[in-house]
């Protein structure tokens, strides 16, 4: 299979998609938000964002499966390739007027995670990378995080309510008495292509979506990260935990998060 194309379209992709959310995220008096669940909102920004992305990857390979949380998967066999998306990670952010959010793709083929990017249009930062393609940020490369351990830098904690608490609060105090400081920004897709950025140590989540994650998870693993095999026992569908971190911390975090 051809990536480059693939790649090249989801870079002018991603950025046409970023746009268009953030021409909704400028006049979010005139949205219409409607809730999902608990703490799950969901817009018109969100849906027509996905469509539009839909659409021209449907009209450009016809012959790639989609995945996306506001439409869902198409039809999807094996050995076929498939776009997982979510056109506005951080929707609560995103509602409420605040930076923190992103638009993730990433390409999926034979069992594995070929490219990914994440857009943050309101901070200017595009997050690409993949199987050939390096890690960068803006195009330009990312340095590592120098931190040694857990007591040296920061690292992303995520939560949401389908993890019962207990089940959060143990690994998370953990986490903590042994010195760890932790961050949490709203968006999944963007505290992960932090780490690929040098600006966490690392990202843990009991739990998370695919499409909130595989994006970034592409280009932690350009950048030349350690990141848990997500995809196994049908994370793409399912979702999984997710650990990612410099090589110095990502044994610890996957020993805490076991408690």
């Amino acid at each position: 299979m051809d990536l480059q194309p693939r790649y090249d379209l989801c870079h002018a992709l991603i950025q046409e998609a970023g746009a268009l959310a953030q021409g909704y995220f400028n006049n979010l008096s005139a949205l219409t938000i409607k809730s999902k669940g608990l703490q799950d909102m969901v817009s018109e920004a969100d849906l027509n964002t996905e469509v539009l992305i839909k659409t021209r990857i449907a009209a450009a390979f016809p012959q790639d499966a989609f995945l996306g949380e506001e439409t869902g998967v198409t039809a999807f066999s094996q050995g076929q390739g498939i776009w997982v998306v979510d056109p506005i990670d951080g929707t609560q952010p995103f509602i409420s007027g605040m930076s923190n959010w992103c638009v993730s793709i990433a390409f999926v083929h034979d069992g594995a995670v070929q490219f990914g990017m994440v857009y943050a249009p309101v901070r200017n930062e595009l997050f690409a990378g993949g199987k050939g393609f390096p890690a960068t940020l803006n195009g330009a490369p990312m340095p590592r995080h120098p931190g040694k351990s857990l007591r040296e830098g920061i690292t992303g904690i995520g939560y949401n309510t389908r993890i019962k608490v207990e089940d959060f609060l143990r690994p998370f105090a953990a986490f903590l008495r042994e010195g760890g400081m932790f961050f949490r920004d709203g968006s999944g897709a963007l505290d992960l292509s932090y780490v690929a950025a040098g600006r966490l140590l690392g990202y843990y989540e009991p739990h998370i979506n695919s499409w909130d994650c595989l994006g970034a998870i592409a280009v932690i693993e350009a950048a030349g990260l350690r990141v848990n095999d997500f995809l196994a026992n049908d994370g793409l569908t399912k979702g999984n935990p997710i650990i990612a971190g410099v090589p110095e911390v990502y044994d610890d975090l996957v020993r805490i998060s076991k408690l």
